[in-house]
């Protein structure tokens, strides 16, 4: 990595007082180990979502160790707290970088990818999907991005059509204060595609403890809809606010709310409408679906299928097409890695990436509303 730039980027993380984590140690490195390195939100208002997305991946590495055992490539995945900060990521991923990880993968603060994004253009590593659809990531002038879900502009477009069709005039907006510029724009273009303008949009801190101001808000606009781009913990307990408010409208949440928003809702028989950038956890007929939980049994730690859960195997298992294809041509480095991916078409059984000549490796977006009693109703 260019020094200056490095020093920089320290300069600017060490402002926040962040102290820089040790990595965890790793079975010795050789010729057929393939490192992989993450930050995610392991602590903090994210941690649910952070550990989900890491046994994912991990799940998908741990098949690969078994199947690929004969030829000795073992993959390897270390990861390091971030507590959904976005100066601790970045300092996560410039000490992953420097300790030789073969590629990035499935950071969960999107905030924090944004931030780094000089930091992997400068050491030319592939950053594999990061569980988000943050559109500060995805300019068409970022070469190490490589994306296995839709992005939020389709989520808002879909999420804003659903608005439009059932004829809602009131809606509200609820967004992260920290979110990316191009979130914003994406947001209001499909408003405006429709000519919809909200009634109320509120920025919110995603670490705050009390939401209450924020919901009384919303209950005194009298909405008909309010659309989150949040994390699960400020939805969860603004819905919960609104819910003993008796309001009457309709809650649409993005997929960032993830798994732990669905275990939220149905431990307290509350029902909402998501997006879903996965297959369902509960389409055991589709083949990414069933594998996903039967190679979540191999990492004997208690991991179930849900939603986050299966978005990071999808990366994981993306990871080990890429580096099986890779490591054919010779001793697997950081280009050979990023040349496999962009030329990577991939059906993972009911769920299909493609890279070639984009960074975009799915559109996909589901529709469902989570029932009052945790069920996904299309």
């Amino acid at each position: 990595m260019n020094m200056k730039r490095r020093n920089l980027l320290l300069a600017a993380s060490g402002a926040a007082g962040v102290s820089l984590l040790p990595l965890a140690p790793s079975r010795a490195a050789g010729a057929r180990t393939i490192s992989f390195g993450q930050s995610a939100s392991l602590t903090g208002g994210q941690a649910s979502y952070g550990r989900d997305v890491q046994n994912g991946i991990a799940a998908a590495f741990a098949a690969a160790n078994t199947t690929e055992a004969a030829t000795g490539l073992h993959f390897d995945l270390q990861t390091l707290d971030d507590g959904g900060v976005r100066s601790r990521c970045m300092k996560n991923v410039m000490q992953l970088v420097e300790s030789g990880s073969t590629a990035l993968i499935g950071l969960t603060s999107g905030a924090g990818a944004e931030a780094c994004v000089p930091v992997i253009e400068d050491a030319q590593i592939a950053m594999l999907g990061t569980a988000s659809g943050n559109m500060g990531i995805r300019g068409s002038n970022i070469s190490g991005a490589f994306h296995v879900r839709a992005g939020y502009d389709a989520e808002y477009k879909r999420m804003v059509g659903y608005v439009k069709d059932f004829g809602m005039q009131r809606i509200g907006v609820v967004y992260l204060n920290d979110t990316s510029k191009a979130n914003m724009e994406a947001m209001n273009a499909a408003l405006s595609a429709l000519s919809i303008q909200p009634k109320v949009s509120i920025g919110i801190d995603r670490n705050a403890t009390s939401f209450d101001g924020i919901a009384n808000e919303l209950l005194a606009a009298r909405l008909d809809c309010v659309l989150f781009t949040a994390n699960a913990g400020p939805v969860g307990k603004i819905i919960d606010h609104l819910v003993r408010g008796k309001y009457a409208g309709l809650f649409y949440a993005s997929s960032f709310a993830g798994q732990d928003l669905i275990d939220t809702l149905t431990s307290r028989k509350q029902s909402c409408v998501m997006s879903m950038v996965v297959p369902r956890p509960t389409q055991m007929g589709v083949n990414v679906v069933a594998q996903c939980q039967r190679d979540l049994a191999l990492l004997n730690n208690g991991a179930r299928l849900g939603i986050t859960t299966l978005e990071g195997y999808i990366s994981g298992r993306i990871a080990v097409e890429a580096a099986l294809a890779a490591a054919k041509a010779g001793t697997l480095n950081r280009a050979r890695m990023k040349d496999s991916l962009a030329g990577l078409r991939s059906d993972l059984g009911g769920y299909k990436v493609e890279f070639a000549g984009t960074p975009h490796g799915s559109r996909y977006v589901d529709l469902i509303a989570i029932d009052r009693y945790g069920r996904l109703v299309g």
